[in-house]
């Protein structure tokens, strides 16, 4: 049967995942240690199997709690990660950052007592066909700031890196996998906390490159690191920019929680992104990026707002935001709020951090055969 192969492997190794480094007794959860599959040798697997590490890789990040994931921790490691698969990474601490001018990235910080981090992962082999450069969102908790969220919707914000661990996890599986592409990761990470030095609704924060912004709400922030993170990008000119985010609740609302949504800079792109979903297995759902909206961002002070005022359209309204800093070649923005946690444990999916978009962003790269 087409697919069998990797069918079993990656059924066996995601749908037998378990994360289990704060359990104290977990001697009565069965393990399987053992699978063979009969007619399949060590190459007919291996491919399927790194891919499935990697999102394995992205799940254990999620599901780690905010307290032992500081941008620190995190950094490091994502620095070991990419080192151990054959890649580079560089680590920009608060100086750096500072130095390079990243307005958007420190503004989500000045709450926080725990220093901002932005990553690069590099992968480049010999005689690349193309240059793709991924940004994710590393919001390592995100308390919503000023704009203080209610308490219920707190719940599960550790898990607002989970762009930033698929990205990086996406790369790692590039890169051992050896496929013939330039792959540029960029991370920028911190938490968005509430301290004395927050940013306060009505601050302007100038991103390293692209329209000033004037805050209004401090929950979507996301938004003000990808301004960051996308400008980073753009400086490596690449053929094909993909930002990765648990960007809006709105997502969550329009698709639900195992839909991913696709906003691209033209048709070409957005079937690419849906095309490598279908190959991975991952639901994605192209949205319209409706320039019309630009105009309800226009702010009295600042070159952009970071929210519209309206309830409605937000995700669409957050994927115009991001298009600002974009640039004007090739971008796609995947907005992963629903499918970033499954809910429930089903097929391949197990309760926690689902790893979501990895397994896409490899196939994106390059189809795996």
């Amino acid at each position: 049967v087409e697919g069998a192969i990797r069918a079993v492997v990656e059924g066996t190794l995601l749908g037998g995942y378990r994360y289990r480094d704060y359990k104290t007794d977990d001697e009565s959860q069965p393990s399987l240690e053992t699978v063979h599959i009969v007619g399949a040798g060590e190459n007919a697997i291996r491919d399927w199997v790194i891919i499935a590490e990697a999102t394995n890789l992205a799940r254990d990040w999620v599901n780690t709690p905010a307290r032992d994931l500081s941008p620190e921790v995190f950094a490091g490691l994502i620095e070991t990660a990419a080192i151990a698969a054959g890649a580079s990474a560089e680590v920009w601490d608060r100086s750096r950052i500072e130095e390079e001018g990243l307005g958007g990235l420190l503004g989500v910080a000045a709450g926080s007592d725990r220093d901002p981090r932005v990553v690069t992962v590099s992968y480049k082999p010999a005689n690349p066909t193309t240059h793709l450069a991924l940004v994710g969102k590393g919001i390592t908790f995100d308390s919503g700031g000023l704009s203080i969220k209610a308490s219920n919707y707190m719940e599960e914000m550790k898990v607002d890196m989970s762009g930033a661990a698929a990205v990086v996890a996406a790369t790692v599986a590039i890169a051992r996998l050896g496929l013939p592409i330039q792959v540029t990761c960029i991370t920028p990470l911190t938490d968005n906390a509430i301290g004395g030095d927050a940013t306060r609704p009505g601050d302007v924060l100038r991103p390293v490159d692209g329209p000033t912004i004037e805050v209004l709400n401090t929950d979507a922030e996301g938004r003000l690191i990808l301004a960051d993170g996308l400008g980073l990008a753009r400086r490596g000119e690449p053929d094909l920019i993909v930002d990765v985010a648990t960007l809006t609740g709105a997502a969550r609302v329009a698709l639900g929680d195992q839909i991913a949504a696709v906003f691209a800079s033209d048709s070409e792109v957005a079937g690419r992104v849906l095309a490598a979903a279908g190959q991975a297995g991952e639901e994605f759902w192209e949205m319209p990026l409706f320039k019309k909206y630009r105009k309800s961002l226009d702010s009295n002070i600042a070159d952009i707002k970071n929210i519209s005022g309206s309830r409605y359209g937000g995700a669409i309204v957050a994927a115009v935001f991001l298009s600002e800093y974009a640039g004007d070649g090739p971008w796609a923005h995947i907005d992963i709020a629903g499918p970033a946690i499954a809910r429930e444990n089903g097929g391949d999916q197990v309760k926690g951090g689902s790893g979501f978009g990895v397994r896409t962003l490899v196939e994106l790269a390059a189809p795996v055969a």
